[in-house]
């Protein structure tokens, strides 16, 4: 205890106590993605990497969140309203094919049926009258591998890790044109490829708007971060302060 107390009087205990947060954080990451409760569930408790999360940050974890859960709920309807796909799978029930999806999703896993395709790509092979497998299951595993990408690679955001705008924006964008597609795509006979918003059924359009909405308020809040760091410092150079450095 002596030595202990020792070493944290030393000088640079400071950065000891940053070295250990860091480690720790790392010590959690190497969990891997976040689990499939913690990201439907709103009512988890505090985890201690939050303290080593910005608003940023925050948001854009909730976002991610929020966002596979809104795809969860898809693949769900258009199982219900397709029950014939997740018959291709050859798995024991609707429940089974779903939390395969999950898993490939969260785990970075590719699908075998994709011929190691993903995101845009996965998302053109699901959505072609040629692809003859599970195509609810290929669409959303492509939705959520797109969506993951582009926040790079990751779900889950602390301080070190950066994002893309544009990438972000062009998740958003490439959301709009797949839930254009699910309603436009037909077979040689005319037919949808896939059940979705016939018989005025809105639910889905609602949660595709739900995802293009969180992922353009997270760009407008990357801009905007980045925006003011220059105005701020234009302001530090007009009224000639020096800028905060702790």
């Amino acid at each position: 205890m002596a030595r202990l107390a020792a070493w944290a009087r030393a000088p640079g205990y400071g950065g000891r106590l940053l070295l250990i947060a860091l480690l720790g954080l790392g010590l959690a990451g190497c969990q891997g993605r976040l689990a499939h409760e913690s990201i439907v569930s709103k009512s988890s408790a505090p985890q201690a990497g939050e303290l080593l999360q910005t608003d940023v940050d925050r948001m854009a974890t909730l976002a991610m969140r929020d966002n596979l859960n809104s795809l969860y709920q898809l693949m769900s309807k258009l199982y219900q309203r397709n029950p014939q796909e997740w018959q291709k799978t050859g798995l024991a029930d609707r429940a089974a094919a779903e939390r395969m999806i999950h898993q490939a999703i969260e785990q970075n896993r590719p699908l075998p049926q994709l011929g190691g395709r993903r995101d845009v790509a996965a998302l053109d092979y699901a959505l072609s009258p040629d692809f003859s497998g599970d195509r609810v299951g290929t669409f959303i595993f492509a939705l959520g591998s797109m969506l993951v990408t582009a926040h790079g690679g990751r779900t889950e955001f602390y301080l070190t890790d950066s994002f893309n705008a544009e990438f972000i924006y062009n998740a958003a964008r490439n959301i709009e044109k797949a839930a254009w597609m699910l309603g436009q795509r037909r077979d040689s006979r005319g037919r949808p490829l896939l059940l979705s918003n016939e018989g005025g059924n809105l639910s889905f359009a609602v949660e595709f708007g739900k995802m293009v909405a969180r992922l353009d308020l997270l760009t407008h809040m990357l801009e905007e971060r980045y925006r003011r760091l220059g105005v701020n410092y234009a302001q530090s150079l007009l009224f000639m302060n020096f800028l905060p450095v702790q």
